[in-house]
């Protein structure tokens, strides 16, 4: 059925004609993006028309028109009716009378409708009042009536607006920048308002507006079709939810791929990413302009220029060969010849972040167009500009930015295009993979102080995760590609096989610190092993930290700060020549001897909770002293089931475990059995640290079997059933070869809740192994502990007994 068929069908039909014909039109297969919103406004333009001509209102003095996205002919299956009905003002009672035609029609299909009835002066009042009203009345398109009315109310608001501009558009700047505050940037969000967050919907339609002032313009490379695929992805959302919504949420993010004929989720994000960078940039650029323009026009023309036979002189700054600064931007040379100079893109980029400027528009695109590419390998210019460019610091971002959005990147590293707008699905992570890359180099740059080849960490933090654009590892992948890259930098051989290690092992050190025994001389030495000197040791802590603190917030703290200090300490002596000792049993401290005596008088549980600091100099990326947690300190008569019973008892009580040891302290001579001590880390989920004396008794009751642990945990997640959402991963349990030699380690990969520590407990107790040590670490929903169990005799398991207490523990997480 072709477009005017719909038409005629909604016409003859009357309302349920229209509702038929829309309902057809959306559930057409081969019908999509632009034409069905077209179609879709065309055929309401018509049922519209007809009940306004219905109403009797062919006579003139009245008019309907469509404003805002309808107004643009922008209908999405769920888009609400933006009307107003235009008046003269001359007859009241019959204007009442069209407007109850005009707007029940449309609530009785379950339409969404915003409308308003004014006379144009009426209009112009509320536009000059409420800048949305004035924003929406810029794509004013008529329907039906008075067409004369309708054109008079258009001409007269885009010349408000024109004149208006110097007030208007600051003001919409500001609107722009709230709304981004408060929605975030569409182009890092895994569940983005398409519509309302920073590069969305709202923000081309404002830049829109913008040109419609006549002050600036936006650059239109590329602004048309990321704005039709944004309402595409829009389209699609409508038609997978059924409802009048904005938000991708993860749960919708398959069917709404599959409906635009994407591969997978993230292809759709990576689309919708990409797109949202197109209207970020184009905003960012606008917005300077607009500034420059109204600076300029605020100061008198004496003040801003000399005259010189008629021309305006402008004063340039140099900043570096080729590169000058103007009215606050990084601009090209009249002298400087691109075609002529292949460094001149890196050497302006390098100048403008130093300065804290941005790169015009104009020189990046004149740049893409013109510059020679690099020869293989790189002059050493070129390598110095970029490590310049990339110890800028904040200021990088901009730069960076700019080069991408004209494709110069991606020419001076190839490699960029498979990490380039990349999502990631760990809700650790702030940023896309290309943005977090830079993020890591901005943190960067304020720690080149702490090591001796600073041009190292930088590039190194620029590629440590540029192998998640391949298959399978990306720390693997990402040093085959960061040996390519640094060769064709122009690194010499030496610092290309530093880089490759780093980006090899940038995960390294935190990984490690957080979920293997410090004490244990095969974790220190393994480490030691894959560093292989003092120097990229040094490098590579410092890229630790870097990364970290660009992933979010929830990936470092004081707390895993001040164990990646501990293990660096531990791992530099050893590269220094020092051989790690077995340790040998710590003797009790003259606390946990009084705690075991009176466990052992009491024959029930004995805690202490104490709480931790660590000063800044020893908690690196902290500002002053910070808590690392809660020392837990509690002694046991040594029984079945006290690690689930412990784990148990603080899940319930909303406290997180960070790291767990376990051992056994033997009673005075003459007496049989041992205390069980267990020094935990912990902290409270929020609020306060529950009384000392709660836990006991909880523990208590735990331990004799009348608390039920599982069943409490239970009644709490029943009543607090979390958000719906994408079904995580299942559960992965595995045993680490050679990670130490004093007992079997099994690392556990689960999604984080409130007693999964419970559970494993629970299961590794069923498995009949004794547990020596828990590292307990958590990144975003995902937990990733490491057990050190033993045998009765404190013996590793043996292979086969190893492998299956494995499987036993996934089995019984999975269920």
């Amino acid at each position: 059925m072709t477009s005017t068929e719909v038409t005629h069908e909604a016409e003859d039909s009357g309302p349920g004609g229209y509702a038929a014909a829309r309902l057809r039109l959306l559930t057409e297969g081969a019908r999509s993006g632009p034409p069905r919103r077209a179609a879709l406004a065309a055929l309401t333009d018509d049922w519209l028309a007809g009940l306004f001509d219905a109403g009797g209102a062919g006579r003139g003095g009245a008019s309907l028109v469509a404003v805002g996205g309808y107004g643009r002919g922008e209908l999405s299956p769920r888009s609400d009716l933006d009307l107003l009905l235009l008046h003269d003002g001359s007859d009241a009672k019959a204007l009442a009378a069209l407007a109850d035609r005009l707007w029940y029609p449309v609530w009785d299909l379950g339409l969404d409708l915003d409308h308003s009835v004014r006379t144009p002066a009426q209009a112009r009042r509320t536009a000059g009042e409420d800048l949305k009203v004035h924003l929406g009345l810029l794509d004013a398109r008529h329907l039906a009536g008075d067409r004369a009315l309708t054109a008079s109310l258009r001409t007269a608001v885009l010349a408000d607006w024109r004149n208006q501009a110097a007030g208007r558009l600051p003001e919409l700047r500001d609107l722009c920048a709230e709304r981004a505050e408060r929605q975030g940037e569409l182009r890092f969000l895994l569940e983005p308002d398409l519509k309302e967050a920073r590069g969305g919907l709202r923000d081309a339609t404002a830049l829109r507006a913008v040109a419609a002032s006549w002050l600036a313009d936006a650059p239109r490379d590329g602004l048309a079709d990321a704005r039709r695929r944004l309402l595409d992805v829009r389209d699609a959302l409508h038609l997978a939810t059924g409802r009048a919504t904005d938000r991708l949420a993860l749960q919708e993010q398959d069917q709404v791929a599959a409906e635009l004929g994407l591969l997978d989720a993230d292809a759709l994000l990576r689309q919708v990413y990409e797109a949202a960078r197109v209207i970020s940039y184009a905003g960012d650029v606008t917005w300077r302009e607009v500034g420059r323009v109204l600076r300029a026009r605020s100061v008198q023309p004496r003040l801003r220029a000399m005259m010189n036979g008629g021309k305006r002189l402008v004063e340039r700054t140099p900043l570096a060969e080729g590169v000058v600064e103007q009215d606050g931007e990084a601009v090209l040379a009249r002298t400087a010849r691109p075609e002529r100079d292949p460094v001149l893109p890196l050497r302006a980029a390098a100048a403008a972040a130093q300065a804290g400027l941005p790169l015009s528009l104009h020189a990046v695109r004149h740049l893409s167009a013109t510059a020679r590419p690099l020869p293989t390998p790189w002059p050493a210019e070129a390598r110095e500009q970029l490590v310049t460019l990339l110890g800028a610091g904040r200021p990088t971002v901009q730069v960076w930015e700019a080069l991408e959005a004209e494709g110069l990147v991606t020419r001076l590293l190839p490699d960029w295009e498979r990490v380039r707008c990349r999502p990631q699905r760990n809700a650790v992570h702030l940023w896309t993979v290309d943005r977090h890359l830079i993020e890591t180099a901005v943190r960067a740059a304020g720690l080149t102080r702490r090591v001796h080849r600073p041009d190292l960490l930088l590039v190194a933090a620029l590629l440590h995760d540029i192998g998640k654009g391949w298959p399978g590892d990306h720390s693997v992948a990402g040093e085959t590609i960061a040996r390519d890259v640094a060769a064709r930098i122009g690194f010499a051989p030496a610092d290309v096989a530093v880089l490759a290690t780093l980006v090899r092992h940038h995960l390294l050190l935190v990984e490690t610190a957080t979920r293997r025994d410090l004490d244990d001389p095969a974790t220190v030495r393994a480490v030691a092993d894959a560093v292989g000197s003092e120097h990229t040791l040094e490098l590579l802590h410092a890229l630790t930290e870097a990364d970290a603190l660009a992933t979010g917030p929830a990936a470092w703290s004081s707390w895993r700060g001040s164990l990646v200090a501990d293990l660096v300490k531990r791992v530099a002596a050893v590269l220094a020549g020092d051989e790690p000792e077995e340790p040998a049993a710590a003797a009790p401290t003259a606390e946990q001897e009084r705690l075991a005596v009176e466990a052992f008088r009491t024959g029930g549980p004995v805690l202490a909770l104490r709480a931790r600091t660590e000063p800044a100099a020893e908690a690196p990326g902290t500002a002053g002293p910070e808590p690392l947690g809660v020392e837990l300190l509690i002694a046991v008569p040594d029984q079945e089931g006290v690690l689930p019973a412990v784990a148990g008892v603080l899940a319930t009580h909303r406290l997180t475990v960070r790291t767990a040891e376990l051992r056994s302290l033997p009673l005075p001579d003459g007496v049989e059995g041992s205390v069980l001590l267990l020094d935990w880390r912990v902290a409270a989920e929020y609020g306060s640290l529950p009384q000392a004396a709660r836990l006991r008794a909880d523990l208590v009751r735990a331990l004799d079997g009348t608390l039920d642990i599982a069943a409490r945990l239970a009644e709490r997640d029943a009543a607090h059933p979390r958000r719906r959402g994408v079904a995580p991963p299942p559960p992965r349990v595995r045993v680490a070869p050679a990670a130490s030699r004093l007992a079997t380690v099994i690392e556990v990969r689960a999604q984080d809740a409130p007693g999964l520590l419970f559970r494993i407990g629970r299961a590794l107790e069923a498995s009949g192994v004794r547990v020596r040590s828990a590292h307990v670490s958590t990144l975003g929903a995902n937990a990733v502990d490491a057990f050190y169990v033993t045998r009765e005799e404190r013996a590793p398991l043996p292979d086969g007994k190893a492998a299956a207490v494995a499987r036993e523990l996934e089995e019984a997480l999975r269920g």
